[in-house]
């Protein structure tokens, strides 16, 4: 039996090489690091994460799906790279993290093994990484139960985002490894919504992510001309 998988090789092979430098505060990942905690706190202003059935979906390293199990979630991280998800377990288990597992596992597998399953889901930093990230979103919006709420980030496609995102952030200040992006495979706020919607998913806020190079410091605001998040609700099933 064959199966298309929605990843790109060459996507897989970019993280599973720096895989090792996941948990390095000082790599390349550093700014995903920096801005879990903002991540966090805004998903948590939203709605719970204690006592929550969470997935995250692409979870590479398990940066963001570790700071939930420690918020008192119940999480489940996957991804297709399977040296970052090794990073990731040996982690949790060096850290001792409680309530949180790791998969080999495609969003569209999941959702078809387990629809409607989770309380919160999120996949953050990894739709501009896939060939068809309508597919990943229609994906989340089969995995959450009704009423839950599914979180996406990602960088928009336009001018600025191409010099600061990439021009700036991978080849001036080197803040990411040369190649992470892709600018014809980053996402328009309009594009994201069109996708939200035809999954069922109601957009129900949107925030900017800003970074001041100079200072490294980040902080959310209602700019979303480069990198910006979503909070998506399925609606609830009605009473019978």
């Amino acid at each position: 039996m064959t199966e298309t998988v929605n990843a790109d090789p060459a996507e897989l092979a970019k993280f599973s090489d720096l895989a090792h430098r996941w948990w390095d505060l000082e790599s390349e990942f550093r700014p995903l690091h920096e801005i879990n905690p903002l991540r966090l706190e805004w998903i948590e202003s939203i709605t719970p994460i204690a006592g929550r059935r969470v997935l995250d979906v692409g979870c590479g390293g398990g940066i963001l799906s570790d700071a939930m199990a420690r918020r008192g979630g119940e999480v489940l991280g996957i991804d297709l790279a399977d040296k970052a998800l090794k990073v990731a377990q040996l982690h949790a288990l060096e850290a001792a993290t409680r309530g949180v597992t790791y998969r080999q596992i495609s969003a569209e597998a999941l959702a078809a093994e387990q629809p409607g399953n989770f309380d919160v889901v999120t996949c953050m930093e990894m739709l501009e990484h896939v060939p068809q990230p309508s597919s990943v979103v229609k994906a989340c919006a089969e995995l959450v139960k009704p009423g839950g709420w599914v979180f996406f980030s990602t960088i928009h496609r336009n001018l600025k985002s191409f010099l600061l995102a990439i021009v700036g952030a991978e080849y001036v200040l080197g803040m990411l490894p040369r190649g992470t992006h892709e600018y014809r495979k980053l996402i328009r706020p309009s594009e994201l919504a069109a996708h939200c919607r035809a999954a069922g998913l109601e957009l129900l806020e949107t925030r900017g992510l800003q970074h001041n190079p100079l200072t490294r410091r980040y902080w959310l605001s209602d700019d979303t001309s480069v990198n910006y998040m979503f909070a998506t609700r399925k609606p609830p099933a009605p009473h019978s």
